[in-house]
This record gives C-alpha cells, structure tokens and sequence, in this order.
C-alpha cells in the first residue's frame, strides 16, 4: 500500500460540548475534524491524503474530481492539488449565478479548470469524468481522477485511520461512546468509520437520497476495500434518514434556527448541507429516542464552514424567527 500523504491536522481535538449536554441530557462530544486546516478544513483531506498519494506516485500532473456548485471536497482537492502542484479540474453540479462565493469563490482563485452540468449530466459524472481524463491524455496531460467526495475505498482509508485515531484519544480520557454520528453524502466517511474498529454504534445521518442507497453505498465501498484488508461488520453501523428535510443543500428556517442556537452555546459553526442536518438529527432523537444514541454521543464534525457563505438572507430570516 503508498503510504498517505501529511497533508491534513492529524489528531484532531476531542472536545465535550457542555451546554448542548446539559439542554439535551446526554453527554455530548464532538470529533473536530472541522480544524484539519484552513483551506483544507473538512473530513474530505483525510481522504486526500490517501488519494493524492496514488496520484503522485502515478506521475500524475492534473487531478479530476466532481460535486455541487459549493462543493467542500472539490474545494479541498483544488487546495490539496495546488500544494502538490497539481492542476484542478473540477465538474460542477449547477449554474454560477452572480459573483463567486463560498466554495466557488476559493475554487477560482485556485485557478481550477470548471466543467459546468445540470442534474441530469451530473447522473452520468463517473462516465464525464472519463471522457474530461480522455480529452486530457490527448492532450498530453497525466490526469488521475478522484470519484464524488473521494469515496472510494482508498478514500475510506482516511476514515479508517481517523475512527482508530479516536479510540486513542477515547483510551487516554477513559472515555467510552455509546454512538458515533455522522454526516453522509457520499459515503466514504461512513465507510471508514464503520470498517475502523469501534466499540460504539456507528451512525450516518443522510444529507440525500434514502438508507437503502446509502448502506450499498457503504457496502460497494467495502466490497472494494476487502483488497486492502478491510472488512465491513454486519451489525454496529446505519444509516439514519428522515432528517433531509428539504433536499441536498436546503436547509428549513427550523434547521438554521437549530444552527445558530449551536453556533451560540458552542463557539462552534455547523454548515447548512452536511453538519447541521446530522446535529438536527442528534437533537431531534434526544427529544424523541435517546435510546438509539445512548447516554454518551460522540458527533464527528466533518466541516462545511464556507458552506455558510452567500446564505446571508437564509440566516439571518432564521435568526430573527
């Protein structure tokens, strides 16, 4: 196996989160993987760190990825490919309307190359991807390319070693989880958190599509990492649904409402697409099934700050309701 790359904050802090704690009568922690850095802040460089490095030792000089318009893993591989000195192509789900912001905004000053699709092309990205990879090789260019949200089974890896990496810092406070909660978008953190080992109950929050599309998803990336010694148990791990609320990236005044109040008694920034629905989720099932998370809760913030950015009206309407 290459081994990965150092471009991520390892280690990341542990924190408990008191206030939330006492509201909710639980005993609330949280995996801080939103300070893996700046512009790479986010559970996506964890990935990286395992596909870069197949992208280096394959001579590659461009690197190919995919996702929406505010995309956070695309904003890190343009970060991650440029401290390499890679060039990013990046297929975007959406239109640009106006000014770059967010995400966008970073992806341009990068000087990522920007493939734009509508919903419909975007069904077909593994296979646009392709045709993009083809074009480049034709062109000279050695281009190495990363599937939606790095998650594949290399990509896993990261979260692999992050799920051992918590039960180090678990060991060292005598500490104990009775249930790991996630995002999940794509699949590759859930993944790797599930096939890493740990005593608690392995929980992803779907952003998108439904329980049934998300563990195959899960289960196609284990299938895959069964090569790499990787094993996905049959029980410890779900997906939970009935949180997307209004779809991929749109969020209720209710939801933005529970953001804020989050932001206030923590200090801490949830994004409105992947972190805020999981912590709606956290707190809807405290209120109505604190059985399914037990009495100690660990929420692995997976990032999505600049998610915030060019939501201002959102916010603030929600703030003043």
């Amino acid at each position: 196996m290459i081994p990965p790359l150092s471009l991520s904050r390892a280690d990341t802090p542990l924190q408990r989160l008191e206030r939330p704690s006492r509201r909710l009568g639980i005993d609330v922690w949280v995996k801080r993987d939103d300070l893996t850095g700046s512009g790479l802040s986010g559970n996506k460089v964890r990935k990286l760190d395992f596909l870069l490095a197949q992208a280096v030792e394959q001579g590659a000089d461009t690197v190919i990825t995919c996702g929406g318009i505010q995309s956070n893993h695309c904003r890190a591989t343009a970060v991650a490919a440029r401290q390499l000195g890679l060039h990013p192509v990046l297929l975007l789900r959406g239109q640009p309307d106006g000014d770059p912001d967010g995400n966008l905004l970073l992806d341009r000053i990068l000087g990522a190359t920007l493939h734009w699709t509508d919903a419909q092309g975007y069904a077909r990205r593994d296979q646009r991807m392709a045709e993009l990879a083809r074009d480049l090789r034709a062109a000279g260019r050695r281009p190495f390319v990363i599937p939606e949200g790095g998650s594949n089974a290399v990509g896993a890896l990261g979260y692999v070693r992050a799920g051992r990496e918590l039960t180090a810092q678990a060991i060292a406070r005598g500490l104990s989880f009775d249930s790991v909660v996630c995002a999940v978008g794509s699949g590759g953190t859930l993944a790797g958190l599930a096939m890493a080992g740990l005593d608690a109950r392995v929980l992803g929050v779907a952003v998108c599509d439904d329980r049934a599309t998300f563990r195959a998803r899960v289960q196609a990336i284990a299938a895959e990492g069964a090569a790499l010694g990787l094993r996905l148990p049959d029980a410890g791990w779900d997906v939970l649904e009935g949180h997307q609320g209004r779809g991929y990236g749109l969020a209720t005044p209710e939801e933005l409402a529970i953001q804020v109040r989050f932001a206030r008694e923590t200090g801490i920034f949830l994004d409105p697409v992947y972190t805020g629905k999981a912590w709606c989720a956290i707190e809807h099932l405290a209120a109505t099934d604190p059985g399914r998370l037990g009495g100690r809760v660990l929420f692995w913030h997976t990032g999505g700050l600049f998610g915030l950015f060019g939501r201002g009206g959102e916010l603030v309407a929600a703030m003043s309701s």
